[in-house]
């Protein structure tokens, strides 16, 4: 069993068979694991305490998952996990775009769930062991800081999610080289490519929307048609 130290997970699910079925999943790994049954205790109960990981559904009563999820967003970069019965591609697009870090269809198996979680916690876990090793990086008018886990934009805080920091970490340590989508699924979520081009096409667009003066004329994250992606020319 993996050591992930004292890590809290935030868990808000209406239906309790499912919500408890995760509880005891992730509590026989070791977690830490708080439950919320509606919106208004799930979002009350992560202002209560610090968690490193959320799992939420969409379809929530007085609150709904999306609606919490934008919530913590203007605050954290903790990976967030979307549970949904919706299995429909624009449904995992507006889950993403909202700033999810993964998008889990029901019904699903509980040991893809731990294994999901386990993979966002590495990732999220790395970049903070990782903060005091490196200070900046600056390409053009962004700067990563990863003291902070921000980005600056002429000094303007943008809130990234922790995909977005990855991939935007990913084009500003690699400035020359040319990225499939499958190298930066890889690269990025950590995990085997399975074709889902959709993935990483919508965390570059929401990528651009945030760094980009014009998203239509991206000046950063350049498309190199038919290959992938790369950094474009800025110093």
């Amino acid at each position: 069993m993996e050591d992930f130290g004292n890590i809290n997970i935030l868990v808000v699910e209406d239906d309790k068979e499912i919500n408890n079925l995760i509880k005891a999943a992730l509590n026989k790994e070791g977690f830490n694991v708080v439950q919320a049954f509606d919106g208004m205790d799930g979002f009350a109960k992560y202002k209560s305490m610090n968690f490193s990981i959320a799992i939420l559904d969409i379809m929530l009563p007085y609150v709904d998952g999306m609606e919490i999820m934008k919530k913590i967003r203007e605050e954290s970069v903790i990976p967030i996990i979307i549970l949904s019965a919706k299995g429909e591609e624009c449904d995992r697009i507006t889950g993403l775009g909202f700033g999810a870090d993964d998008y889990i269809v029901k019904p699903f198996f509980v040991g893809e769930l731990v294994a999901r979680v386990k993979s966002n916690l590495r990732r999220y876990i790395s970049f903070h062991k990782n903060q005091e090793e490196v200070s900046t990086l600056k390409k053009g008018n962004i700067t990563l800081d990863f003291n902070d886990y921000c980005a600056y934009k002429e000094g303007e805080r943008i809130v990234l999610t922790a995909k977005e920091f990855e991939l935007l970490k990913l084009f500003f340590t690699n400035p020359k080289r040319v990225f499939t989508k499958m190298q930066i699924f890889e690269s990025v979520w950590n995990e085997d490519y399975m074709g889902d081009d959709n993935t990483v096409m919508v965390h570059i667009r929401r990528l651009r929307n945030k760094i980009e003066n014009n998203p239509n004329k991206p000046e950063y994250i350049l498309t190199v048609w038919g290959i992938g992606y790369k950094l474009g020319d800025v110093e």
